[in-house]
């Protein structure tokens, strides 16, 4: 038996007092498995950089501010970075697998986590699933057009979540360095379609004049950015694996907001620069059905080899973001277990310190959702991919809200004196986010990009949640009320004078 199970069988002992054979199969995290740069690289590859130029970055610029997109992308970052400054502080206070569902507890409560907690494992979860059918289409449509070999995208989907479940068992440190490899080639790409347009033209500084920004709609401009940044709260569900955790999850918070906006932001700056930021609206509604903007530009400033590899990259892209998404389903799935709110075998671990069960149901819930859809013979762009991936987006940026929510109320309960850090500038980001978030609810077939009437009900179920979580925790109160208790004890906390000390 190793100290991580030991300790997790102490712990489970403890909260419910099951025997100490039974929990010590319900281990705890790898420790000391990663360093700033694998949280980051974990987080970046969700982000998916490349894939988040094709469809994101073309999107903002074709529904959104047109020619001044690019700003959109650095408001936002701005706006995260805001909520990082309190974030990092509450990130100090906890080290938890489960992510914001922990921040919520400590901020709004038990039964605000519960609710936090089903709205974090039904949009990642369905995220998975929605990245099965994004892959699919695409490896058959990429592959198809480059070799002529036609498989059926489910079955490319199929094989992708199998080699993401492969990979996440060998442990959180092998992932880190499979989404480095990946996240570093797609950003060399990107890089080098850049200094293509800044070599032959140069970028044009008029993408940032008030008239460019507040262009067209500023507001689903900012929305469809703020879509761009999906993956960065990931840092805190990767603390108890995190070396350091204290100081790591923080500056990996930090780095990601500032990497995904420069990516974002300066890659969509160079696209507005080629088009002309006058005419880039235009040019992005022209190749919106075909969603070919990207490679278009890339054809006449890179040539057809350096397109085509970077249709392969798109593909390494959406498997790096599967198999991102599915270490942190996972790691929600997990943590509620062991909690005891979802069943306690979902605590299970491997050796290796890498969550066994809850990796198994992710990926079989994934496939066979995913599944269903293939048998019914929809098609996954006009249906998969727009419910799964549409309601997983509004799931998370929700979350961020929440989170944000609670870490201003939480520092405001406990009377802490550092207002800027506490305070002002959470509470900025606060702000930020629940205009991102409203726009989301009020604006959802863009976000979900489907005008289909079942799609478009899909918001009703965060009320299912809100209601089903408050029901629920006062169900755990006056029935199970060790397992209510719990929810907070599920807390790991570091010793206040280290946590101080990281301050």
């Amino acid at each position: 038996m190793n100290l991580a199970s030991t300790k997790g069988a102490q712990s489970a002992s403890g909260r419910g007092g099951l025997d100490r054979s039974a929990a010590s199969t319900h281990g705890q995290l790898e420790r000391n498995a990663l360093g700033v740069a694998g949280v980051v690289f974990l987080v970046l590859a969700a982000v998916a950089p490349l894939t988040g130029i094709v469809v994101v970055a073309a999107l903002a610029i074709a529904l959104g501010n047109g020619g001044g997109a690019a700003a959109s992308f650095i408001i936002v970052a701005v706006i995260l970075l805001f909520f990082a400054v309190g974030y990092a502080q509450m990130s100090k206070q906890l080290v938890n697998a489960g992510g914001f569902y922990a921040f919520v507890v400590k901020g709004l409560g038990r039964s605000g986590g519960l609710v936090a907690g089903l709205i974090a494992t039904i949009g990642y979860n369905f995220f998975v699933v929605g990245t099965i059918g994004t892959s699919g289409f695409f490896t058959q449509t990429i592959v198809a057009e480059l070799t002529g070999f036609d498989m059926h995208w489910y079955l490319w989907g199929l094989l992708s979540i199998v080699a993401s479940f492969v990979f996440a068992r060998q442990g959180i440190g092998f992932s880190a360095k499979i989404l480095g490899l990946s996240l570093i080639l797609e950003t060399l790409i990107l890089l080098v379609f850049d200094f293509a347009v800044l070599f032959r033209h140069g970028f044009a500084f008029e993408a940032f004049t008030p008239g460019a920004v507040f262009s067209g709609s500023i507001g689903i401009g900012l929305l469809l950015a703020g879509t761009g940044f999906l993956g960065f709260e990931a840092t805190s569900l990767f603390s108890e694996e995190a070396k350091d955790p204290l100081r790591t999850i923080p500056r990996a918070t930090y780095a990601a907001i500032c990497a995904i906006g420069f990516i974002l932001g300066f890659t969509t700056w160079a696209v507005v620069s080629a088009t002309g930021v006058a005419e880039a609206q235009q040019t992005g509604l022209a190749h919106l059905e075909a969603g070919d903007l990207i490679f278009s530009l890339s054809a006449d400033y890179l040539g057809a080899t350096l397109t085509n590899l970077m249709m392969v990259l798109l593909l390494v892209s959406l498997f790096a973001a599967m198999l991102a998404f599915h270490n942190s389903a996972t790691r929600y799935l997990f943590s509620l277990g062991r909690a005891r709110v979802l069943p306690f075998a979902l605590a299970r671990t491997r050796s290796n310190g890498i969550p066994q069960t809850a990796g198994i149901v992710q990926a079989v819930f994934a496939a066979a959702v995913a599944g269903a859809f293939a048998l019914a013979g929809l098609e996954p762009i006009a249906t998969l991919v727009p419910s799964m991936l549409g309601f997983g987006t509004l799931c998370i940026l929700v979350l961020q809200l929440l989170a944000a929510v609670s870490i201003v109320a939480y520092f405001r309960r406990t009377h802490d004196p550092r207002w800027w850090r506490t305070f002002v500038a959470p509470g900025i980001g606060a702000l930020g986010l629940l205009g991102i978030s409203t726009m989301a609810i009020l604006n959802f077939s863009i976000v979900a990009g489907s005008e289909a009437l079942l799609v478009n009900l899909l918001p009703l179920l965060l009320l299912v949640a809100l209601v089903g979580g408050v029901f629920y925790g006062v169900y755990l109160r006056n029935n199970k009320p060790e397992v209510y208790a719990g929810l907070a004890d599920d807390l790991e906390k570091f010793n206040e004078t280290l946590a101080a000390g990281a301050r």
